[in-house]
């Protein structure tokens, strides 16, 4: 029996939690909501990959990144050609403020929690990573 290949797209997310521990998500311009966050580039920390995407996608400044993740989840996207499967590592961040900028990766934010999800268009992370709550 052959075995393939397989090998994941690594990505960092930034769990950013407000006063209700409800999480931040971003809408991209194609109208998906997403957990902010990144492909981690080869030999790139993750606390340098986090502040790199928040400053990219919503001009934000990373104040406090945990040392360990808070959730690890993968998930399988066969309709990708290029990106079948995704692993994602999460850690809780605080930022300065939410004075955010907005950009092509970040057009609106919100905060949510598992239930205000529902019938939201998310990317299938963000219903991987609710059923975790």
């Amino acid at each position: 029996m052959e075995v393939k290949q397989a090998w994941y797209r690594i990505s960092v997310k930034a769990l950013i939690y407000n006063e209700k521990w409800e999480f931040l998500l971003c809408k991209e311009d194609n109208w998906v909501w997403d957990i902010p966050g990144g492909w981690l580039d080869h030999w790139e920390k993750h606390d340098v990959c986090i502040k790199r995407e928040l400053q990219e996608e919503m001009w934000l400044e990373v104040t406090h990144i945990d040392k360990n993740p808070k959730y690890f989840i993968t998930v399988h996207k066969p309709q990708s050609k290029t990106r079948p499967w995704v692993s994602n590592i999460f850690y809780e961040v605080k930022v300065k403020d939410l004075d955010f900028i907005p950009s092509d990766e970040c057009v609106e934010i919100g905060f949510f929690n598992k239930d205000s999800i529902e019938g939201l268009n998310t990317i299938v992370n963000v219903k991987e990573f609710v059923k975790g709550l």
